[in-house]
This record gives structure tokens, C-alpha cells and sequence, in this order.
């Protein structure tokens, strides 16, 4: 089972750096929190280099 990434919302800033960096799966909720909404809209390393851009460090894998 491929990994699936979240981010934690209760962490997040709305820096945006997530939507900026892979649009494909991040984007901003009406809380103007980031959310995945794609969560196999980019390859696993495309989203890794969004985790670990994250300043707050919200996004994680789930197994």
C-alpha cells in the first residue's frame, strides 16, 4: 500500500509553501489551512520535498 500524506491542521500556519511547491496536492481549506486533496496527484519524493520545506513540520505520511 503506497503511503498517503496529511497534514495536521492543528500545527499548520497557511504559509502556503505545500500549495506553492506541489498544487497537484496540497491545497487551502476555508479555514485557510492546508489540506490534501489529491493525495496520489504527485510522486512520493515531489511530496517529501514539500515536508520537508514545511517550517512547522504539519505534513506526515500515513501507513
Amino acid at each position: 500500500m503506497a503511503k498517503k500524506p496529511y497534514v495536521d491542521k492543528e500545527v499548520c500556519i497557511s504559509c502556503t509553501l505545500c500549495v506553492d511547491m506541489v498544487p497537484e496536492v496540497f491545497r487551502m481549506d476555508e479555514d485557510d489551512l492546508a489540506e490534501v486533496y489529491a493525495p496520489d496527484g504527485a510522486s512520493e519524493d515531489k511530496i517529501q520535498e514539500a515536508m520537508d520545506a514545511c517550517p512547522v513540520s504539519c505534513i506526515h505520511w500515513e501507513e
